[in-house]
Order: C-alpha cells, then structure tokens, then sequence
C-alpha cells in the first residue's frame, strides 16, 4: 500500500515539472519581441542573432530563473507557516511578513541612496529578514495574548497594512530619482533582478531550502501535535524556533529581490495538498517549490503581456489567481465543519 502510494506521486510530479518547463519556454519565447524556438536556443547557447541573445540572456533568462526560484521559496515559507500554526491562512503576507520586511528594504535604501550610498543584495536580504523577524515576533506575541487563529490573521493583516502605509509615506515623498523609482518594487515585480541579484538570492534560497528538507521527518512527526512530536523525540522549542527563521528567510529574501508578492504563500500548498492528496512534508516541500515556481512563472507572464507595453505589478495577477483559491478553501472548510 505504501509502495503504491508512493509510486502514486510519481506521475503528478513528472506533470508539475512539464507544466513548469512549458511555461518557463513561453516566458523565453513572448514578450514585447516575440522570438521563435529557434533563436532562443541558438541565444541560450551563445549564438544566434546579437539582439536576441541580449533579450534573452540579459533580460528575459534571469527573469524566469527568479520567478522559478523566489516563487518556489514563497510558496515553501507559506507551507512551514502554515505548519507552525496549524492554520491554512497562515502565509508571508497574510501574516504582514511580507509587508514587515518591505518596510526595511525600503527605509534602508531611503538612508542609502540619499546619502549616495549603494545596497548591496547581501544588505538587502538582511535588511529584509530583520523586518521580517520584527512582523514576525509581533505576530507571535499576538498570538500569546489572542485567543483563536481568526484574531492572529486579522492582527497580522493589521500589522501588514501599517507596514505598508509607511513604506508608501515614505516612497511617496522621496526627492531622488532612484528612490521614487521604488514604487514599482513596492508593488511587486520581478523586472529589475540581474544575474548579481540572482546569485546572491539562489545561494540564501537554496540554504534554506536544504535546512527545510532537514526538518521533513520532524515536520510530520509535529503535524500530528506537539504531544505526538515529543514523544518522537523532536525537540518542539528547537523546530518551532527553525521554522520561524527559516520562513523569515524565505520570505525576506523574496520581498527584498522582487517586493511583496500575495496569495502565493497561501494557495500554492493549498493546490499541492489536492493535486498530491497529502499532507506529507517529504511530498508537499518539493511540490510546493515547483508549483511555486510554475504560478509566479504562469503570473508573471500575463503581467507583462496582457496589457504590453504597460506592466501589471505582479502581486495584482497573483491575487486574481490566489484569491479564489483561498475562498474556495474557506468555503470547502466551513461546508465541512457544518456537515
């Protein structure tokens, strides 16, 4: 039985990665130059036509390596959240994380460039998980003081909007050029990461990710209760405080490269749990970085093409996508409970 439930999971995970591949092929493939197969093979292997290995290489290539990998690493922190509370709600921005650590990344670049000073990725992300440990240590103090899950999200949204209403003040009123150029990263974009970027995020993001898949057996072990983790041997205070940090990891480095990013953190491992009927760690954490992935690829492309050569913000098109899903989940629970 267990063999063949395992063996069950196989062929849904061959289908996420197709779906991903596609879709990381139509990114490469349209844009506001449209490409053939043909010369975006010929630019990714160094030849080819000198404009279109520009679009490619330049522009295009890492801005599909980004979505694919801050996608996967949203998703992924919004899975361990929604593990260490036990509620399907929980995500990066529900929980004003996401919005906590824009506040930082904008406030520290504010600083920066008015003095002439340039920010560096490392300080980015640093800067970011710091407001992301503040939302996050708000959220949690919360919830000593609230009782029930629906006053800590309606906490954590609160905390969220004021994050965000002073980044907006304080965007908003920026004199610099550069500065005020942070509003279309304060709404969530892709746009603007280079290779230099990338490579500083896919080193904190695949760290993350391979400290999380350490913490697989003791997240099934505490999805069962915290009871049932201690007498597996898990250390409860230990696990708990490593999904905390490695969520505000995940999430910090995704707001700090691409801004706050909604409803991934929370549809993504609510579509993996019913495309892979389960809720087993060792199956949702890869689903849930490739689905992560293949969503902010399928998002970020109809922003930038759907009203080309004017770019939505790609948290407008990850809310259309992710907050029907969050609705149905609610409803699907509540039809639940009543019957």
């Amino acid at each position: 039985m267990t063999e063949k439930r395992k063996t069950g999971y196989a062929p849904r995970f061959v289908l996420l990665t197709a779906l991903l591949l596609a879709l990381a092929l139509l990114n490469l493939l349209v844009g506001s130059a449209s490409l053939t197969a043909r010369e975006v093979f010929a630019a990714l292997f160094g030849g080819g036509d000198a404009m279109a290995a520009g679009i490619v290489r330049a522009i295009r290539l890492p801005r599909l390596l980004a979505a694919l990998l801050l996608g996967g690493a949203l998703s992924v922190a919004g899975y361990l959240l929604q593990t260490f509370f036990s509620n399907p709600i929980a995500g990066p921005f529900v929980l004003g994380i996401s919005s906590g650590a824009k506040l930082t990344v904008a406030l520290t670049m504010i600083a920066c460039l008015s003095r002439g000073l340039v920010v560096g990725s490392a300080g980015m992300i640093a800067a970011a998980f710091l407001g992301a440990m503040l939302s996050m240590g708000f959220v949690l103090l919360a919830a000593r003081k609230l009782r029930g899950m629906g006053l800590l999200i309606v906490c954590g949204v609160m905390i969220g909007y004021i994050c965000s209403a002073i980044t907006e003040f304080a965007v908003t009123f920026a004199d610099d050029a550069n500065i005020v150029n942070l509003h279309n990263w304060s709404q969530g974009s892709f746009s603007g990461i280079g290779w230099g970027d990338l490579g500083a995020a896919s080193v904190t993001v695949l760290a993350a990710l391979g400290c999380t898949v350490l913490l697989a057996k003791p997240m099934d072990a505490y999805r069962l209760g915290e009871a049932y983790a201690q007498s597996m041997g898990v250390n409860v205070r230990r696990f708990r405080t490593a999904l905390i940090l490695l969520s505000s990891v995940l999430a910090a480095c995704v707001t700090a490269f691409a801004g706050p990013i909604s409803f991934v953190g929370i549809a993504v491992p609510q579509l993996m749990k019913g495309l892979f009927k389960t809720a087993k760690p060792p199956v949702l954490l890869p689903a849930c970085f490739l689905g992560g992935g293949a969503f902010c690829l399928l998002c970020d492309l109809l922003a930038r093409t759907l009203f080309a050569p004017t770019e939505l913000s790609i948290s407008a098109v990850t809310a259309v996508f992710g907050a029907p899903v969050v609705i149905w989940m609610l409803l699907t629970r509540r039809r639940g409970a009543e019957t």
